[in-house]
């Protein structure tokens, strides 16, 4: 008799190349035959959890500082951000449930070994990027409500690892839920600090339709232009994680791939649910750049930072409604803006930690557990912020928010990066009946408005690529300065584009054929090492 081969003992870190997220791929049941609102309850979750990248602390400055400096002319610019995400997200969730791979195994599956390395590492100083913003944004929310010293309170985001350690006990269905419970938090405390400011509607509404001025390079308010306000709007908003994410948590419910009925019912119900959630998302952002203008007086904020905001809602003398002021001196307008801050660094701190395990199974076929994986990638994260913190100790109180601020802003760098490598190839995959088959291929319209927002974001964010690496030079830059920023930027864009003509070439060579979903063993991996 042949005695059965002894299990694998299990590494910490180890190979993986099964279904995408596997502990809670296809682990949701859906009842069949129940009503709309029913079914789309049961559906509702993926979306809220792909909506917080969009309404994260990288995205507060952005939109706070132009409805500031440019009162409602940004209101358009945060409508189309909305508008191309959901077109995007859409794309990506479709990809996930009908070819069974999130977006990382279907590049990896079309690319090249090397190819698939980096993009990956790519992706990964993607998401460090965003984790860098989470930092600065909890480690203030810490230090505004329990006066904790920046140092100490950036030390105690990285426990946020135990917070994870909880959520991977309790189901991912309630993730969902404590989830979407946050963002209505958010949600609640901006309409009510927003509603007591008695915004100018009409200007809101007029804001929502894009003029020339828009985009204009010219005026400058504060040392800045709508171009660059735009620009920063646009950076903070479609970011190339969510794609891998939703790719990939469109995938819990379970689905009988037998039967194109369940998988367009599928389809169908996670659209619903990702334009909804992200509708909350366009409403926060909305609701962040009417603050700037309707909560502060024009120009009387002088420190932009959350520090600066957290005082401005407390000082009745930079408000500019009569109620606004009477409930500012209770102190509860900035207590509750500082609370949706934190609530906003911790929804990004489940989505981060999912995302990091999608792109690095998808890409390299490597796991680890996620405490692990959060440990280590918020370890990296902090390095910078304290650098910045302890560089700044000696200056005065405003320079040090403004560091931290340009920190945060300057993080975003890398997502412009990363974005048209997660766009360029969801396009091309979802576009193509081989692919998707056809009746999941994109349609003749989303092709079209696809393409358009796909080479328009990568323009505007190659574009205002030079002003990004100039700033990392301060407020005032020299002449020689602004010339070395101007020539990185120039470098940095030859090579995105040579690695984008990569990529494009790998995946237009493998259109025709149709790669494995999977293979789940080391044995077939160490076998296939050699031949990619």
């Amino acid at each position: 008799m042949v005695k059965d081969k002894a299990p694998k003992k299990q590494h910490l870190i180890h190979y993986a190349n099964g279904p995408s997220l596997e502990e809670i791929n296809g682990t949701i049941e859906v009842p069949k035959g129940r009503g709309f609102w029913k079914t789309l309850f049961m559906y509702s979750g993926p979306g809220a959890l792909v909506a917080v990248g969009y309404m994260d602390p990288g995205n507060w400055s952005t939109s706070i500082t132009g409805g500031q400096n440019f009162e409602y002319l940004l209101m358009s610019v945060i409508l189309m951000s909305s508008l191309i995400a959901m077109l995007l997200q859409y794309m990506a969730a479709k990809l996930g449930i009908v070819s069974q791979m999130d977006l990382a195994q279907a590049i990896r599956a079309r690319t090249s070994k090397t190819l698939g390395y980096v993009l990956w590492i790519l992706t990964e100083l993607a998401i460090m990027a965003t984790d860098i913003a989470e930092v600065i944004g909890a480690a203030i929310a810490l230090y505004l409500l329990f006066h904790i010293p920046l140092v100490y309170a950036v030390f105690i985001t990285v426990f946020d690892v135990l917070l994870l350690l909880l959520l991977t006990k309790v189901g991912f269905r309630k993730i969902e839920a404590i989830v979407v419970c946050l963002i209505l938090v958010i949600l609640f405390i901006f309409v009510y600090e927003v509603a007591l400011s008695n915004p100018d509607f009409g200007a809101i509404f007029k804001g929502l339709i894009p003029t020339g001025q828009t985009f204009s390079g010219t005026d400058h308010v504060n040392g800045s232009t709508p171009l660059t306000g735009a620009l920063g709007i646009i950076g903070a908003t479609v970011m190339p994680h969510n794609l891998y994410l939703h790719s990939a948590v469109s995938q819990t419910r379970k689905v009988d791939h037998s039967d194109q009925e369940d998988v367009a019912r599928t389809v169908r119900f996670t659209t619903w649910d990702s334009n909804i959630q992200l509708s909350f998302a366009f409403v926060v952002n909305s609701l962040l750049l009417i603050m700037g203008v309707a909560v502060f007086k024009t120009g009387a904020v002088k420190d932009p930072s959350f520090f600066g905001l957290f005082q401005a809602l407390s000082n009745s003398s930079m408000l500019s409604n009569g109620l606004l002021i009477a409930v500012a001196k209770s102190g509860i307008l900035s207590v509750l803006f500082a609370v949706a801050l934190l609530a906003s660094g911790q929804n990004s701190t489940i989505t981060g930690t999912l995302t990091g395990q999608v792109i690095m199974e998808g890409f390299i076929h490597m796991k680890m557990p996620l405490w692990l994986r959060r440990l280590v990638t918020r370890l990296i994260s902090v390095i910078p912020v304290l650098i910045c913190v302890a560089m700044t100790s000696g200056q005065t109180a405003i320079r040090q928010h403004e560091a931290l601020n340009t920190l945060m802003n300057n993080s975003q760098v890398f997502l412009a990066f990363a974005l048209p490598f997660s766009m360029l190839p969801l396009l091309m995959m979802t576009d193509n009946p081989k692919e998707m088959g056809d009746r999941f291929k994109n349609t003749m319209w989303v092709k079209i408005l696809g393409w358009i927002s796909v080479l328009g974001l990568t323009f505007l964010n190659m574009k205002g690529l030079p002003d990004n690496i100039a700033s990392f030079f301060g407020n005032n830059p020299s002449a020689s300065e602004l010339s070395l920023a101007h020539t990185i930027a120039y470098v940095i864009i030859a090579g995105i584009i040579l690695l984008l003509i990569w990529t494009i070439y790998d995946m237009w060579s493998s259109r025709n054929k149709m790669p494995k979903r999977f293979e789940t063993t080391e044995e077939h991996y160490d076998e296939s090492k050699s031949e990619n």
